[in-house]
């Protein structure tokens, strides 16, 4: 294991950072002693320290001074201070963006030369250990720091390593894609209940279909065609189901919502 006897540091422990410690100790990549937390909110701070029993810093210094490994989870517009903050106190460590829209540039012009930046786009099923995340390497970065980061990113999910500039496909596909799927879980319950079925059945047999269908695109390898077609008899239901779907143009609609939200991630890298 190559994260092993490291220390990890999270400047911000929102949804994402706090997914992050939970799955990493879920996972035993390190024991709770090692992992040490910063955040504005102290009180949450404090609860997660707790329930937990991670270490809880006062200052994001203190955070750097600690650790080997640096996870800066804080919202965009903070990442300028947070950098001015940090940036005497680094020395060695891997420095782990989950920023959404800022580049690894920004990091590696306000850090001393040289540090070594990842940049990851996860996605909120983080909080459920199912993440997709999309790890890039900045310059200064070896194969065993990218393994590292991988590790982290594996353990509340699957990642890939990609170059950053795909960082904002990603963000429209895997990064806003929950919103998508949760839209279509919607709307196959409400289809259930027009036909008949409790809203709460509904629901669950719609998020425990596309669960399953999910892990079985993942899990089989088999193009998501051949496994349609799997469950698409001559004549059948399933083949009178598809062809309404084609009809609303829905293939269509998720196409060109993945390509609206890369664009919009495109506008909001430019501001930063």
């Amino acid at each position: 294991m190559t994260i092993s006897g490291k220390k990890i540091g999270f400047i911000g422990t929102g949804k994402m950072g706090e997914a992050l410690i939970r799955g990493i100790l879920h996972a035993g990549l390190v024991t709770p002693d090692r992992i040490y937390a910063g955040d504005m909110d102290i009180a949450k701070l404090q609860i997660i320290g707790k329930d937990c029993g991670i270490n809880i810093c006062k200052a994001n210094s203190e955070v750097v001074n600690n650790s080997d490994i640096i996870l800066i989870a804080v919202k965009p517009q903070i990442v300028p201070s947070v950098l001015n903050e940090i940036n005497k106190s680094i020395h060695d460590q891997i420095i782990i963006s989950i920023a959404a829209g800022v580049p690894i540039a920004v990091f590696e012009n306000n850090l001393p030369h040289g540090t070594k930046v990842v940049r990851v786009m996860p996605n909120i099923a983080a909080t459920v250990k199912e993440a997709a995340s999309a790890i890039s390497p900045g310059s200064a970065v070896s194969r065993e720091d990218l393994a590292i980061a991988s590790e982290i990113f594996n353990a509340v999910g699957r990642s890939v390593v990609l170059s950053e500039n795909l960082i904002d496909a990603v963000t429209g596909l895997s990064g806003s894609g929950p919103a998508y799927v949760f839209m279509i879980i919607d709307a196959l319950a409400d289809g259930g209940v027009h036909e008949g079925l409790d809203r709460s059945t509904a629901r669950l047999l719609a998020a425990q279909t596309v669960l399953g269908a999910a892990r079985m695109a993942l899990e089989t390898g088999t193009h998501p065609c051949e496994l349609k077609d799997m469950v698409t008899s001559p004549g059948g239901t399933t083949i009178r189901g598809i062809r309404v779907i084609e009809e609303g143009n829905v293939r269509a609609a998720l196409i060109n919502a993945v390509i609206a939200a890369c664009g919009r991630s495109k506008e909001l890298g430019n501001k930063t």
